[in-house]
Parts: structure tokens; C-alpha cells; sequence
């Protein structure tokens, strides 16, 4: 399969301006293309990866991907999506921003070799405009009625709309204009939101460029999950590419606990395993569902493609102690991600009678349930079971000095901090 043949058979192409064209154009050799970002947080999530994801296939493919960080279009904000006006934020915390979002996509794209990535911000030639510019050389080329439209703004005419936001298509129309001009940019891709946008684009290029100019326009589906629920969501909120917000084992979990209706859509839109790997997979959901190797193939490529080797080794390490209830060769770093969200104690003073601890730190309502969780045999201290009742714990019982796990029952974790 050719590059496109292949996004096809992933079910990544949602919209195309010029089907016939634009492969005529990737025909001729090496194309720019780009995909844009907004930096509206310090972190993208999962939700925006699948358009970066296709970028990187353009890459492989032998094209010159262009990765645009937002730094103007952030301070403005798109409409796109949304059903009101978005909260203006300051020049430092979009500067910030970018510099965070810059640093994730440098973990996805080459940025060596005949056609490395080149990373921009948008402010560097937007940021400096004047009005009297941005209003006679391109606003005038854009009509009204053409921007009535467009569903993102004609969606937003009975909410209410101002004149920052409704002018947001005409900035990300000239990130497209400029690149043309001043990379040879040919292609724009986006999320099936920025339809209108992208347009807009081609159209301010079909406007400034002499006749003949030809770009093109790509859209990628909306990720949607079998149960109807929504993609990247989890009980705690958003999936995050910072480690931080979200851990390594936390980002593991998630792909790893992929519905068995889904796993393969996600194989094929966010992995680059090959047509055949990929049908081996499915045949193995169909045949030996239980063995999940679907689910662990997606979770390690996806670990491993945002945050390292190191950390999907620690993923796995936690996943498998956590699993098996032996815990005590984790790391003190290895708990942390772990045990992010179990309930925790914070023990100030030196060694407690496990009795007393229980009490202390909620895990039990009374000194007799937790004699008798203790006598049953249901209380395990760092994966050991504990059936003493005058167990104290000491320093030996600490991780790292910092942290004791004690488990009540089958899956009841806690975690002491020292």
C-alpha cells in the first residue's frame, strides 16, 4: 500500500479537499505539510495525538513534516467545538505553554536528515502584525457571508460570538498562507474540527498566490469509543502526555484496559505496526480474547512512543507487582505512580504497633476489626501477610525510607508516608 492507501485502510482520512491532487503531489516526491496545536494548557492529552500521530506517518513516508506550536492562535482561541467564549490567558503563561507542548512533540518527530521536522510558532509572524496589515492584506480576501458558513462560527451566532474569536479562522488561514510561502507547505491535516479552518486557508492561498497555486486540506475522524463514552476520558479526569498529570503507569493502564471492540481502531490509528501485525492481533481478539495481547501490544507502543523504554519497563514492573500483591522490590519512585490515588497516611512519628496504625489511618473503624482482619490473615504489610498481633513496624518496613503499602483484603490498598 501506498501512504494514502494506508491511512485509508487505518480509517484515518475523515475529509479531502482534493483526493486525485494531493496524491499527484506526494507522487512527485518530498512534501511540506503541517499540523498546528494551540497552547491552551502545559500539556496535550491523548486527544490530540492522533493528528500528530499522521503527521509522523507523512514522515516515515519520506515527506517534511512542519509542526506548528500556536503561540498567537493560542492568545485569540478557536471557536472550534466550543459553545462559548474561551478565557483569555496571558503572554507569559502562553510562552510557557509552548514551551511544554514544544518538548512533547519533540519526542514524536525526526527532526534530522533530508526531511526532519521543522518546529514554528505562530507568534513569530503573527505576535508583530498591525491591524491596518492583518485587516487590508488578509481580511479583506475573506467575506463575511464565506465565514457564516463555516459551522464553527454559524454554531456560535445564537450563544453569542466576539470579534476575537470570529477572526480566529482568518489567523490559522494565514499560518497556511505563510508556510506555503515561506516553506513550500502544501498540505494542511487536522482533527475533523478544523474542516473550516483549513478551508479558510486554502482559500487565502487561492487569493494571494498567482494562479495555478495548489495546496490541499486533510481531515482525521473524531476518536470515538464502542460504548458511546468518550475517548481519553478517565475517572480522574483527562489522560495527559505530561508525567507529571498523568504517570507513565497511569498512561500504561489506560491503553492496556482498552475494550476489546476498540483495541484494534486504536491499533491502527495510533501505533505504526504494519497491516499484517495488526490482523494478526485481531485474529488473536477473536480467538484468545483472554490473553489480552491486543490490549498489552497497544499499551507498550504507546508507552513507549511518549514516554521511553525506562518508563514502560517501570509500567510493567508496577502492573505485574500489583497484580501478583508482591510489592516490596518497587521503588519508592515506582510507588508513587502506583499508588497515586489509593488513600494515604502521613505517620509522623517512629515506630507503630500495625494495631494502632490501622485505626490511625482509616483502614479500619476499631482496634477489634482490626485485631481480627490481622488474626484472618487479611492485612499485608509491603505484599507480606501479617498475622501477629503485637506486629510493630520499623524503618525495615519502609521503602526507601518513605513509604509503607498495607493491603486489607484482595485489592484494598493504602499507602503510609513516612
Amino acid at each position: 500500500m501506498n501512504l494514502l492507501e494506508d491511512l485509508q485502510w487505518r480509517g484515518i482520512i475523515y475529509q479531502q479537499t482534493d483526493e486525485d491532487g494531493l496524491k499527484e503531489q506526494l507522487a512527485k516526491g518530498m512534501t511540506s505539510l503541517y499540523c498546528g496545536v494551540d497552547p491552551t494548557a502545559d500539556s496535550m492529552h491523548i486527544g490530540h495525538l492522533l493528528p500528530f500521530l499522521t503527521l509522523r506517518r507523512f514522515q516515515n513516508a519520506g515527506h517534511r513534516p512542519i509542526v506548528l506550536v500556536g503561540g498567537a492562535t493560542g492568545l485569540i482561541g478557536d471557536p472550534s467545538g466550543k459553545s462559548e467564549e474561551r478565557k483569555l490567558q496571558t503572554l507569559d503563561v502562553i510562552g510557557h505553554n509552548v514551551k511544554c507542548l514544544q518538548s512533547q512533540l519533540e519526542r514524536i518527530f525526526d527532526f534530522d536528515g533530508a526531511n526532519g521536522a521543522v518546529m514554528v510558532n505562530n507568534y513569530d509572524w503573527a505576535g508583530k502584525m498591525d491591524i491596518v496589515t492583518f485587516l487590508r492584506d488578509y481580511g479583506k480576501h475573506i467575506g463575511i457571508n464565506y465565514m457564516l458558513a463555516k459551522d464553527t462560527i454559524a454554531n456560535r451566532l445564537e450563544t453569542g460570538i466576539s470579534f476575537t474569536e470570529f477572526t480566529y479562522t482568518i489567523l490559522q488561514a494565514l499560518d497556511f498562507l505563510h508556510l506555503y510561502e515561506n516553506h513550500d507547505c502544501k498540505l494542511q491535516i487536522g482533527g475533523s474540527d478544523q474542516w473550516g479552518n483549513i478551508t479558510t486557508g486554502l482559500e487565502l492561498i487561492r487569493k494571494n498566490m498567482p494562479e495555478g497555486a495548489k495546496a490541499y486540506g486533510l481531515t482525521i475522524p473524531l476518536v470515538t469509543k464502542a460504548d458511546g463514552t468518550k475517548f481519553g476520558k478517565t475517572e480522574s479526569g483527562a489522560v495527559w502526555l505530561d508525567p507529571e498529570k498523568t504517570t507513565p503507569y497511569e498512561f500504561y493502564q489506560f491503553w492496556i484496559n482498552t475494550a476489546d471492540a476498540d483495541v484494534i481502531k486504536y491499533l491502527k490509528f495510533f501505533t505504526f505496526l504494519s497491516k499484517e501485525e495488526i490482523e494478526a492481533l485481531e485474529k488473536s481478539v477473536q480467538e484468545e480474547a483472554h490473553l489480552r495481547k491486543a490490549q498489552k501490544t497497544l499499551a507498550e507502543e504507546m508507552t513507549k512512543l511518549i514516554h521511553g523504554e525506562v518508563a514502560l519497563e517501570q509500567a510493567q514492573k508496577i502492573t505485574a507487582a500489583l497484580f501478583s500483591g508482591d510489592i516490596k522490590n518497587l521503588t519508592a519512585e515506582e510507588i508513587k505512580q502506583g499508588f497515586k490515588d489509593v488513600p494515604t497516611y502521613e505517620h509522623k512519628e517512629g515506630e507503630a504497633l500495625l494495631v494502632d496504625l490501622l485505626v490511625a489511618a482509616g483502614i479500619v473503624s476499631s482496634k477489634r476489626q482490626a485485631r481480627e482482619d490481622i488474626t484472618n490473615g487479611a492485612v499485608y504489610i509491603n505484599g507480606e501477610r501479617k498475622q501477629a498481633l503485637d506486629y510493630v513496624l520499623t524503618e525495615e518496613d519502609r521503602i526507601e525510607g518513605q513509604f509503607t503499602v498495607i493491603r486489607r483484603g484482595k485489592k484494598k490498598y493504602y499507602l503510609i508516608k513516612f
